[in-house]
């Protein structure tokens, strides 16, 4: 296989060596039973399935996730794990669901729903200082190593109140790193409150929502936020910032 060449405008033409970032199928198993694929960068992969869990509402703490087993095959790798709890129903439940779904509408009528479903409240905090969040944008590149030999890969960080970063995943997929970090926050028993994240993804109402369920009080995302990321945003009580960068940032809520 050839090397890339890059080419500029003058029509220069030169090979150069990329390194490109991971991206494999990960199929998440909980109870023997298939939940997801995940395209994802096979790295962290057992905070990758806590988190994941934490942020579906399978499991309501890293104790409920038990007996993790990661195997890589031809296709990719499997992650399977043991849930215990409430958890457990609603993993049946889903399943169910997803091996039902046919063009009947139904489903569609039900997920819509389920996007619409209140989350909950997070807890009563301070704002935090804007010096905070500076002073982790300057330290992100040191957290993120895959991003830094690809140019190619997302981060999550899990800031304390003084903008000293204390826990950071990455992943090709912006959820995935969500997940990751909220994963590898549990599993070591430590919470996302007080302090804040600090996401490099396109701010959704996903990684809004992930944010909540993992029990994150702030957010702050490099981009601006969806209006639907604002509106769950807050009626969660979630204080939201965006559009970070080294010399402002925006106070969404």
């Amino acid at each position: 296989m050839t090397d890339p060449v890059e080419v500029t405008p003058q029509g220069t033409r030169r090979a150069i060596m990329r390194d490109w970032v991971p991206e494999v199928p990960v199929a998440l198993e909980y109870n023997g039973l298939s939940y997801a694929v995940m395209m994802a960068s096979p790295q962290d992969l057992e905070d990758f399935s806590i988190g994941f869990a934490l942020s579906e509402g399978l499991a309501a703490s890293a104790a409920e996730c038990t007996d993790i087993a990661i195997a890589e095959v031809d296709q990719g790798w499997i992650v399977r794990t043991a849930l215990s709890g409430l958890g457990v129903e609603r993993l049946t439940e889903r399943v169910r669901t997803r091996v039902a779904e046919s063009s009947c509408g139904l489903c569609g009528i039900e997920n819509l729903a389920e996007v619409a479903r209140a989350l909950p409240p997070v807890a009563s905090h301070p704002p935090i200082e804007p010096a905070a969040i500076f002073a982790a944008l300057h330290a992100l590149p040191g957290h993120q190593p895959l991003s830094g030999k690809t140019g190619a890969a997302h981060a999550a960080a899990w800031v304390a109140e003084d903008g000293t970063i204390g826990c950071a995943r990455e992943d090709v997929g912006r959820h995935n790193a969500m997940d990751k970090l909220i994963g590898a926050m549990a599993r070591t028993g430590r919470t996302l409150s007080p302090g804040f994240i600090l996401s490099t993804a396109r701010c959704s109402y996903e990684i809004v929502e992930k944010a909540v369920r993992g029990g994150a009080t702030t957010l702050v995302c490099v981009s601006l936020p969806t209006s639907m990321a604002v509106e769950r945003a807050r009626g969660a009580g979630l204080s939201l910032w965006a559009l970070a960068r080294s010399d402002s940032v925006l106070q969404v809520c």
